[in-house]
């Protein structure tokens, strides 16, 4: 400094404007921890907006000689000095614009910057709400504008109008501590405060706020919904439809509130598919639904190997080529570049198209017969073919087309089969023993095929591989065959329809794996019951054990009945249990919608110490086992007596795998093992 130029201190108390290139941190500041990126950005916007509202507070700077160096130390409001540098390096100011600052020498600076950090109290959040919806509605900001002035995003001022928006009585018990924030965002779902204020008063001791958001959409349809993942959303608002979104939780695109017109919107574009279907492939009618209809009281026919054409077979052979070629050369890759991998997707696609062509309906099904076009479980289109009507099946009897292989519906189930066809038995021996019995008095023909029964029974207790054979006819003529009437053991299966006990069962993993291998069966019967025999006795052994099986296993029923009284038969089903080692991590998994919704907190409770004996009983609660997270999550469980165990694995952290283990259906002519192998890795990545 030169001898010519003494700096002059203002006095204590003097407000100057000072230049800012000309203030410094105070190293007497109390803040030692940095002002977060989102403060200064939030003090930056306010000052574009306002300007400087509140002085810095400043001490002259001195050197160690005492004398004034001509800079001077924020001791208050560090961050609106670094708020104003970020406003120079984006060239919204100079470096030399001034700030309005107080100077003070008489206070100790580093208690005056404690006493600013530490003598003060936050506006209470209601507060905030309030005050953010008075700039909406009074000064006609938009959250974008609001946003701007304050530093903030605009989804967190649209968060805070929608606060603001909640009824005031709620508001009210928010700031006596009544509510908490969490349970007044769940109210803000919606503005309509006078059903805010109706669910309100529907709450009990049950308060969480996903209780408070279900009751408020109880009457909505949720986007991941099956029909409006079906429809769109893009559809559903162009054709005028609202959508209720939840602003504070991830909340899978909101909510539809128009129901009827999402109904509408999904029976019009079904049944588009429907005729579409009709026209393609010519069946004499098809049918949309919404959900499988399991009482429709129809014979399935089902289709029959064919032979691929040249062009065909030449095309699966190169597609199959090249995708173990894609295999071979990504056998060892962490993840697949994106144009392998939608190339993965073609050719996945064309295989399943070409492998779709070795089955065909016989041209007289087609044309009598029809298809169902139903919604599934993820929003995508099912199409169930070859239901013939019962009228339409007359035609079909009367032409002596009689026992041919069909079932009542998709799972080979459903007890209404009281329309039936002829025993389909005729042939020349057939004939002959007709005009036998004719010349023979019935008395007479009835003592002799007594005697003959009474033979056949002898024979057969003593050949257990016949035995097997025999039941296994009786079995599959009666499922596989309506009304064929060809079986000679007086053996019936009782089927039970699980779909009319569990809502949805046959969309689950374990209902497509048993449809397809009931199908696929169902497909390799002859079409005349008089050759099932043959069938039966030219299986190889542990086919033909396999379709014992799979017959005996049809007439299973363990479901548990509150009026069914069968407790020596649920013991035996334990047992049968216990023999196939069942383990139902593989066939069902509990989901809020399925389970965790329909069971109290408490039982979810009891069922963590009933998973984790050596849990300390006094510290198990709902909060620190981390219930109400679990109550959002998805595990695999196993059955036990009385609840399923799923939140003892949440509480341990175990880690189990995500789903049933892939399992490979029986098939005429399957897919190379190498190449469904890769498939399935390839979509679990």
């Amino acid at each position: 400094m030169s001898a010519n130029h003494v700096e002059i201190i203002p006095a204590s108390g003097a407000e100057v404007f000072i230049p800012l290139n000309k203030l410094k941190k105070s190293p007497n500041n109390a803040r030692k921890m940095p002002h977060s990126e989102a403060a200064i950005e939030g003090y930056a916007a306010s000052i574009a907006a306002k300007g400087i509202l509140q002085n810095l507070v400043v001490e002259p700077e001195l050197d160690e000689e005492g004398a004034a160096t001509g800079f001077y130390l924020v001791t208050i409001g560090e961050g609106r000095r670094l708020a104003q540098l970020l406003r120079v390096k984006r060239k919204e100011i100079k470096k030399t614009e001034t700030i309005r600052c107080i100077i003070d020498t008489a206070n100790d600076p580093h208690e005056i910057s404690l006493d600013e950090n530490v003598t003060r109290e936050n506006m209470h959040p209601a507060d905030q709400f309030e005050a953010f919806r008075r700039l909406a509605e009074e000064r006609g900001f938009g959250a974008e504008e609001i946003a701007a002035r304050f530093g903030v995003t605009p989804h967190v001022v649209r968060q805070r109008l929608r606060l603001g928006a909640v009824s005031p009585n709620l508001v009210q018990l928010y700031r006596d501590g009544d509510l908490t924030l969490e349970q007044l965002m769940a109210f803000a779902i919606t503005d309509d405060q006078g059903r805010q204020e109706s669910v309100y008063e529907r709450l009990s001791h049950d308060r969480d706020a996903s209780t408070i958001r279900r009751l408020l959409t109880e009457t909505h349809i949720a986007a991941t919904d099956r029909r409006a993942r079906f429809v769109g959303l893009e559809a559903y608002v162009e054709a005028g439809g609202t959508i209720l979104r939840d602003l504070f939780t991830e909340d899978g695109g909101g909510y539809l509130e128009d129901v009827a017109l999402l109904d509408l919107l999904v029976t019009a574009r079904l049944g588009r598919e429907a005729d579409a279907l009709r026209a393609t492939e010519g069946w004499k009618w098809t049918e949309p639904h919404l959900d499988f209809p399991h009482a429709h009281g129809m014979r399935r026919a089902y289709p029959h190997p064919v032979e691929l054409s040249a062009e065909d077979r030449s095309a699966l052979h190169a597609a199959q080529t090249e995708f173990d070629w894609l295999t071979e050369q990504h056998q060892t890759a962490e993840e697949l570049p994106d144009e392998v991998d939608a190339r993965f997707g073609e050719l996945e696609t064309k295989i399943e198209q070409l492998e779709a062509k070795r089955q065909a309906y016989d041209p007289g099904d087609v044309a009598r017969g029809g298809a169902f076009v139903i919604l599934d479980h993820d929003g995508t289109i099912r199409i169930e073919r070859g239901f013939i009507r019962p009228e339409d099946d007359k035609s079909r009897a009367e032409s002596g087309q009689e026992g041919e292989a069909s079932v009542s519906d998709e799972e080979g189930e459903g007890d209404d089969q009281a329309t039936r066809d002829g025993d389909g038995e005729g042939g020349e021996n057939e004939d002959e023993d007709e005009e036998e019995e004719q010349r023979l008095s019935d008395t007479l023909v009835r003592d002799l095929t007594a005697h003959r029964t009474l033979g056949l029974r002898l024979n057969l207790s003593e050949q257990p591989d016949v035995a097997i054979v025999a039941v296994t006819h009786a079995l599959a003529a009666q499922i596989f065959y309506i009304g064929a009437n060809a079986h000679v053991v007086g053996i019936q299966p009782v089927k039970t329809d699980l779909a009319t006990h569990a809502t949805g069962i046959e969309d689950t993993p374990a209902g497509k794996a048993w449809s397809d291998r009931h199908a696929n069966w169902a497909r390799q019967m002859p079409r005349d019951v008089a050759r099932l025999w043959d069938f039966v006795t030219e299986l190889d052994h542990d086919s033909r054990m396999a379709l014992f099986a799979h017959c005996t296993a049809l007439t299973v029923n363990a479901v548990k009945l509150p009026f069914d009284l069968r407790p020596r038969a649920l013991i035996a089903a334990s047992r049968l249990a216990e023999a196939v080692a069942l383990d139902m991590t593989g066939y069902w998994r509990p989901t809020v919608r399925n389970y965790l919704g329909r069971v109290t907190k408490a039982g979810i409770i009891e069922a963590v110490r009933e998973g984790v004996p050596g849990a300390p009983q006094a510290r198990f609660d709902a909060s620190n086992c981390g219930i109400d997270r679990a109550l959002r999550c998805d595990f695999v469980g196993r059955f036990a007596s009385s609840i399923v165990v799923y939140a003892a694995n949440y509480y341990r952290r175990i880690r189990l795998d995500s789903g049933p283990r892939p399992r490979f259906r029986y098939e005429t002519e399957p897919l190379a093992e190498r190449n469904n192998l890769v498939r399935i890795a390839r979509k679990s990545r």
